[in-house]
Order: C-alpha cells, then structure tokens, then sequence
C-alpha cells in the first residue's frame, strides 16, 4: 500500500507539459499546476496577455504578461522540497528498516537498493531488464518510466489503454467496463506508449523540417536587411556627397554674389568718401583760418602782420565765395549704390541662391501733368495710362511715349478683352467698347450714374467678364462682353473698392493702406495691411502678386513680391525715391517683357 501511495504522491508531481518534476509551480485560474517555465513558454506562443490551460482550455489572465505574478502552488512547492531531502528508498526490501535506492529498474518499475540489485540480476528472467543509476535519474539526464496503478484494483497495473476513453487501465477494468468493441478500442499500454512515441518522432521530425524552413526564410531576411544596409549606406554617402557638392557650389556662387555686391557699391562708397573728406577738408581750412584772424585780439598796423591779416582775411572771403554743398551729387551717388539688390531664387525646380539685380529705374513725364487716373497693361505688351483731362497714353517698355488714343474721352478707368477689345468707363459713369482699333461699338451697359455708384474702377477677368467697382454702394457688378444688365452682384462689405484687379479666380481689392484677396462671391480669403502707407496691387508674370507700398508725404515707393495667401516672398524695390506729385494717386502694372511700371499723376517710373 506503501509503494502504490508513493507512486501516487511522485505522479501528482510531475508537470502535465513537461512531464518532470515541478519546477517553481504556477496554480492558473481553473486550479491546474505547471512550470512556471512551462507557462512563460505557452505564453510566448500565444503572444498576448492570456494563457489556455494545456488540459481544461480555460482561459487565465497573466498580468502585465509576467507569469512569476501568478500564483504560486506553495503545497506542491513544499512537498517536493521535501521528497528532495529524503532518498528513495528500496521498494523490494522486506525488512521495516530499508536501505536507500542505488537504481531503478524500468521493467519492474521498481527502485531498487544494491543488495536487491544483486538478488535482481541472478534471475534469468530479469537479465534483459533496464537498470539506470540513481546518479542519472537526479541529475536529470534520464527519464524513467513509472508504472500506474489502477485505483480501483490497487494491486494491478494499468497496463491497458483505452483510446476512445482517453486513459489507461488493468486488466480488470478491461473486462468489466471497457468490453463493448464498438464503444472503446483498447490496446496494450507499451503499444499506445510506442504509437505515441512514434507521433511525437513524426511530429518532432516535420517541427524540424518546418524550423529548418523558417530558418532559411529568416536567413532570407537578414540577406534582404543585409541588402537594404548597404542600400541604406550608399545612399547616405551618395546623400551627403551631393550635399557637400551643392554646399561647395552654392559657397562659391555666394561669393561670386558677395563679390557683385562689393564690385557695385565699393565705386559708390569710395565717391561718398571723397565728397566726404573733400567737405570735412573744406570745414577745416575754414576753420583753421577763422581762428587765426578772430583770435587776434591786437589790431595790425606793422606792414608785415597788416599784410599777413589782409592775406587771411583775403583766404576767409575766398572760402565764403565758395558754392554751398550740392546736395544733389551724394543723393545721385547713393541712389546708384541703393540701387543695387538680392534677387532670391523661389523656383522649386532649380538649387540656386538668387541673383544681385541693379533696380534702374527710368523716369518719364506725362504728356499732361496731374492727369493719370489708371494704368492697366496692353494685350500687345505695351502700357495703357488713362487721364481724366481726355485721352489714353500708351507707352513701350523702354519707356516711349508712342500715341494717344480716345483724345475727347475723359477715364475714369481702362480695360482690355482678350480680342483686344477696349472697354472704358468715362466721366459719366458710362461704360464704352470699343474695337482694337479704339472704334466705338454699338453695345450699352446697365452701368451706376455717379450719383448712385460714386467714383467706380474696373477690371477684366481672364473669362473676358468685366467687373466693376462702385464705391458709393460698396459693390461690384459683373458684366459681360455682350452688354445689358449685370449677370451678378459681388458685395464689398464693410470697405470701399478703390482699386480692383483680377487675379485667377480671385480679385484684389485696394483699400487706402488694405489689400484684400476675396473670391469671386466676395469673401474675404486674405488680407495684407501696411500701416502709414498705401497699398497698390498688380500681378506679376509669375502668376504672383505685386504689392507698391508708397509713403506719399516722403515720396518713397517699395515693391514687393507675394504669394497667392500674402505671403511675403521678395524685395524687388526698396524705398526708392519719387517726385512727390500733388494727388495721392498711383497704378502698379507690370509690361509682358518683365518690367515694372508704376505711375503717378505726373509721371511714369520703369523699374528694370
């Protein structure tokens, strides 16, 4: 009874997964025991936060998906720190005082001391029987095979196995409840035993094979990450390279552009310095001399110091007959060397600092003086200047005066149709087409008197619609090219149109020092304020926006270049210096050829 107790105790021992004694035994929630090796490994393979319990498959929760956070079988623990301590003793000694176990015999199922031993090997029957060493067994090296005993026939082994029950049983219990062929299939326990080794070799063998092949599948991705490095490096090297090239080349064009800039402005400055020492010399003599005939304090009246003071007095009258400085000189020196500026490269397309541009700028009178009301550009590429005393003056780039058109109108504003036609609003508020050639055509629009509409402008879209401007009702109305009444109204609420300007599907609106970009529905998309000056607008070739800032009491025009959104981008003129007309009114276009025109009621500036 003794032995069938210990084979009980030493089974319950074993870990169901790793069938070896318990190491560090972890309870999962459905009561089961396991390893806690056994356990961290079932985790990994699930790989989340949960373990399915190898016998009953429920379902445990591990925290944090540290497993040594479950709970600990302290019982088993202890019982088999316990078994460790005491030596298996020999299970075929008869006497009450047994010795320790030396082996143990895989056949009988038996530990056996070595007296027993010796009895054991001189029967002819057991000849043939497996002895393994207790040394093995404890280091772990060789597994034994135990031999159950049926808990109903406690003194026979379950040497039968029933495949549809799942368990192993004696004999007896063959006989009397597993007898029915067609509801259990049994078979000799070493013969499942051997079919079930033959299993695991067969599934040892294809875990094998399947790890060989993930093996080289993994072999295969450290080949492609291999490949990947290297690409990875000779782009980094290629990436810097190329940087360092474009360093190199952008160092030199900056010097080349620093050397501009010296070459442009050095000649200007050494002028100043010598205009500068020239007039500091001057003062000096003046000066020097001055003191030496004011600090007498003696009246001469020797020939010599009478000769010497007249002399002195002779140099002082000189000095003062000299010209007062002529302020003009400095001012034509400087605005040479303020001329000279930065053109920063914003094409996407092209790595390149920019270039160093000298703003020359040509300054030409109006045939009339005080005239100008608007200024739009020509579809042939010239300049359009339109005066309220009668006529449109036209102008090339280079800043020609070539012809006057409609010399008996009086223009409040001008635009062009994409045909060339001309289309006019006149003193009258009456708005007129007429041909390229400036004949009058027979087309009436549904225009605002000056009582109603005030002061008006206009602009043509690239859809060849006419917009208008009013700034009394602070609207603008939408004509087209064939006349009539307007085909819309766009409301300008709460600022007056002064100036407009179409710009794609958009349209610019100037407002003393305001600039707003709206859309064609009038809401406001942007807006651009420039404080103690005034703002006018133009588009530029680019297709972005031209903004002149004028400080109109100082006389002084900017020229900016933005993006669709206002964004600044550039400098193209800075604060160069105008005639300062009577009328705060200016035009800001810019010819097909590049140059920008801006204009003021007397005169036309060409900015090159």
């Amino acid at each position: 009874m003794a032995d069938t107790l210990k084979n009980v105790i030493s089974q319950s021992m074993e870990c169901p997964v790793c069938l070896s004694t318990f190491t560090d035994p972890k309870i999962l929630s459905c009561s089961h025991t396991f390893c806690k090796t056994c356990l961290d490994n079932l985790l990994e393979c699930h790989g989340n936060y949960q373990i399915r319990c190898p016998v009953c498959r429920a379902v445990t929760q591990v925290p944090n998906q540290d497993v040594s956070k479950l709970q600990v079988n302290l019982a088993l623990k202890n019982l088999i720190e316990d078994m460790k301590c005491h030596p298996q003793i020999c299970m075929s000694c008869k006497s009450d005082d047994k010795s320790s176990a030396a082996v143990y015999c895989q056949d009988c199922g038996k530990y056996l001391c070595t007296t027993c031993l010796n009895a054991h090997s001189q029967w002819g029957d057991f000849i043939d029987h497996e002895v393994i060493a207790m040394s093995e067994i404890l280091s772990g090296k060789v597994t034994i095979r135990r031999y159950r005993k049926c808990r109903k026939h406690p003194k026979e082994d379950e040497e039968c196995f029933c495949s549809n029950c799942r368990r192993f049983t004696c004999f007896k219990c063959v006989v009397m409840e597993h007898k029915d062929e067609a509801k259990h299939q049994v078979m000799e326990a070493a013969a499942y035993e051997n079919r079930h080794r033959e299993s695991i070799e067969d599934i040892k063998s294809k875990v094998d094979k399947k790890q060989v092949c993930f093996q080289k599948y993994l072999d295969f991705i450290d080949e492609q990450i291999k490949l990947v490095g290297s690409a990875k490096k000779e782009c980094i090297y290629d990436v810097n390279k190329a940087y360092n090239d474009i360093v190199r080349q952008l160092t030199e064009r900056r010097d080349i552009l620093l050397g501009e800039v010296k070459e442009k402005t050095e000649g200007v400055e050494k002028e100043l310095e010598e205009m500068k020492t020239s007039a500091q010399k001057y003062i000096n003599q003046l000066t020097t001399v001055a003191d030496m005939v004011t600090n007498r304090t003696k009246i001469p009246f020797d020939m010599d110091t009478l000769a010497a003071h007249d002399t002195l007095c002779e140099e002082i009258r000189e000095a003062f007959d000299q010209e007062d400085p002529d302020y003009e000189k400095p001012r034509k020196s400087s605005k040479k060397g303020k001329s000279v500026g930065f053109e920063r490269n914003v094409r996407k397309d092209e790595l390149d600092l920019g270039k160093i541009v000298y703003v020359v700028a040509k300054d030409v009178a109006l045939p009339t003086k005080n005239s100008m009301n608007t200024m739009v550009s020509t579809p042939d590429g010239r300049m359009a200047v339109g005066c309220w005393t009668g006529g449109i003056n036209i102008f090339s780039s280079d800043g020609k005066f070539q012809q006057t058109v409609l010399k008996d109108v009086e223009i409040h504003a001008v635009g062009y149709l994409s045909v060339g036609r001309c289309i006019v609003i006149d003193y009258a508020n009456d708005i007129t087409l007429y041909t390229r050639e400036y004949i009058k055509l027979n087309v009436m629009f549904e225009s605002l008197g000056k009582d109603e509409g005030g002061i008006p402008n206009l602009t043509v879209g690239g859809d060849d619609l006419i917009y208008v401007s009013y700034r009394e009702p602070q609207k603008i109305l939408v004509f087209s090219a064939a006349g009539g009444q307007a085909v819309r109204e766009i409301p300008c609420t709460g600022y007056t149109p002064d100036q407009i300007t179409s710009y794609d599907d958009s349209l610019l609106i100037v407002t003393g020092n305001t600039l707003r970009l709206i859309d064609k529905e009038g809401v406001v998309q942007h807006t651009l304020t420039k404080p103690v000056s005034f703002i006018h607008a133009a588009v530029s070739q680019g297709n972005l926006i031209l903004v002149a800032t004028v400080k109109h009491d100082e006389g002084l025009v900017r020229i900016d270049e933005y993006t669709n959104e206002l964004t600044h981008i550039r400098n193209l003129v800075n604060n160069y210096k105008i005639a300062k007309p009577g009328r705060n009114w200016y035009y800001l276009q810019q010819y097909r050829s590049g140059e920008i025109a801006f204009c003021t009621p007397d005169r036309l500036y060409i900015f090159y």
